[in-house]
C-alpha cells in the first residue's frame, strides 16, 4: 500500500498527487513511469512520473480525470492509499550532451515534460519552452516552468492567453528567428506529437517523443503497447515510452489508440451501475 501525501486540483479535472515511494523515488529519472492499481478490484494504468524528491522518498503524478480509474483515484485524499504503485519503468530519457533544447508540451503531456525541463536545466543548457493547452485555465505547472526554463511561450487554443493557435506556431517561428536547437522535446496529444514532428524533420532537427498506447503490464509481456518506429516494432513500455518522432508512425498509433473505445465506454456504464 502506498500513502497518498499530498493532493490538489491544479487544472479543470486534473489533479496532482505526491505519493509515498522511497524506493521508486531513489532511482527515478526524466522519462519513465509508474503503474498503478486503485484498489483490487481496479485496472492497471500507466501514469508518467511528474517530479520526484529523493529525500522525502516521494513520486509526484499528475492526471486528468478520463475515465472510472482515474474517477476512483481522483476520489482518494491525503492519508488514504493506493494499493499498487510499481516503478519505475520504462528508459530514462536521452539528454546528455545537448546544449540548446526545445521543449513542447500539450495538455498533460506538460506534466511528464517538467522533469526533463528542470534536469536540462540543472545540466545548464539553454532550453526554451512552448506549453499548450485548450485555454489559459488548463494550463499546468506555468509557474515550476518558468523557473526551470529560459523562456516559456505559451499558446492557447482560444487565445485566452498567449498565441492564438497551435504550438507548433510557435515553433516555425522560433526556429525560422534562427533559433539552432539541437534538439527538440515533445510530449502530449499524439496528433500534435505528429505535428511538432513532422515541423522539425523539415529543419533536420533531432525529435524525441513521449508515446502512450493502451498499456497493460508495463513490462513487456502483453504486446499491447507496441508502436512501429523506423518500420519495427517496439514496445512502449521496455522500449521506451520515448522514440525518435521522425520514424514513429503516428498514423497507426492514433488508429490504435481508438481501438477499444466501445468496450470502455460499456466497461465505464458497469461501473457507474454497479456504484463505483
Amino acid at each position: 500500500m502506498f500513502e497518498i501525501m499530498d493532493k490538489k486540483k491544479i487544472g479543470p479535472e486534473i489533479v496532482q498527487m505526491v505519493i509515498k515511494a522511497p524506493l521508486i523515488a531513489k532511482k527515478a529519472m526524466p522519462g519513465q513511469f509508474i503503474m498503478l492499481r486503485v484498489d483490487e478490484h481496479g485496472e492497471r494504468i500507466p501514469l508518467t512520473i511528474a517530479g520526484y524528491d529523493r529525500a522525502a522518498g516521494s513520486i509526484t503524478i499528475i492526471f486528468q480525470v478520463v475515465g472510472y480509474t482515474t474517477n476512483d483515484l481522483a476520489q482518494l485524499d491525503p492519508g488514504d492509499h493506493i494499493k499498487d504503485f510499481a516503478g519505475p519503468l520504462g528508459m530514462p530519457s536521452k539528454l546528455e550532451g545537448y546544449s540548446r533544447v526545445l521543449c513542447v508540451g500539450g495538455g498533460v503531456g506538460i506534466a511528464p515534460l517538467f522533469p526533463q525541463i528542470k534536469y536540462l536545466n540543472d545540466k545548464d543548457a539553454f532550453v526554451d519552452v512552448i506549453i499548450g493547452a485548450r485555454s489559459a485555465e488548463c494550463l499546468i505547472l506555468r509557474d515550476e516552468i518558468s523557473k526551470s526554463s529560459s523562456n516559456v511561450y505559451i499558446a492557447t487554443d482560444d487565445g485566452s492567453l498567449g498565441h492564438k493557435g497551435f504550438v507548433t506556431d510557435v515553433a516555425k517561428d522560433l526556429i525560422e528567428k534562427g533559433n539552432n536547437y539541437d534538439l527538440v522535446i515533445a510530449i502530449g496529444p499524439l496528433v500534435m506529437m505528429k505535428a511538432v514532428s513532422q515541423l522539425t524533420k523539415e529543419y533536420d532537427i533531432h525529435t524525441i517523443v513521449s508515446m502512450n498506447p493502451i498499456m497493460v503490464d508495463g513490462t513487456g509481456m502483453c504486446g499491447g503497447c507496441r508502436v512501429t518506429v523506423g518500420g519495427e516494432t517496439l514496445y512502449a513500455c521496455v522500449d521506451g515510452p520515448e522514440f525518435d518522432g521522425h520514424l514513429v508512425d503516428f498514423d497507426e498509433a492514433i488508429r490504435r489508440q481508438q481501438m477499444y473505445k466501445k468496450e470502455e465506454q460499456i466497461e465505464h456504464d458497469c461501473k457507474v451501475g454497479r456504484g463505483r
